[in-house]
């Protein structure tokens, strides 16, 4: 009996420290707590674009290929690290000419290509910095408000 409840004992410390050992090691992992960290210079939230442009801006989605055929943002247009050159190419008169912001978004809260998406497109195209923006929390955060 006693041999029998250190085991389970030892399971349950085992299980508890792999599910904690995935949680700080996996990026998106979620926050454990309600704060919401400040937005950064380059970030607008959902709501930001609800209220300053109505929604009407152009989305570009720095996901893979798969997920973008997936499901994406509607209107949103592929431009990723992955092809960049060649679908900045199929989109290029649009964005040197547009008025509208450009919000980038990629797969979350932890991911990064929707910055590097926006740091190489502002280095290829002229376009001001405060027209382009990545929005906080990528597409969960807009898949969440839907």
């Amino acid at each position: 009996m006693k041999t029998a409840l250190c085991q389970a004992l030892l399971l349950i410390l085992l299980a508890s420290a792999a599910g904690a050992a995935v949680f700080w090691l996996h990026p998106g992992a979620p926050a454990l707590y309600l704060i919401e960290e400040p937005l950064q210079p380059d970030e607008v939230t959902l709501k930001d674009i609800s209220q300053r442009w109505k929604g009407d801006v152009i989305w570009l989605d720095a996901r893979p290929e798969d997920q973008f055929a997936a499901g994406h943002i509607p209107g949103a247009r592929l431009l990723n690290e992955q092809h960049f050159d060649e679908q900045l190419l199929e989109m290029l008169d649009i964005l040197q000419t547009t008025t509208k912001p450009i919000i980038i978004y990629c797969g979350g809260q932890k991911c990064e290509a929707s910055r590097h998406v926006r740091e190489k497109l502002l280095s290829m195209v002229p376009i001001e910095h405060e027209k382009c923006f990545v929005l906080k929390g990528g597409f969960p955060a807009w898949q969440a408000e839907r």
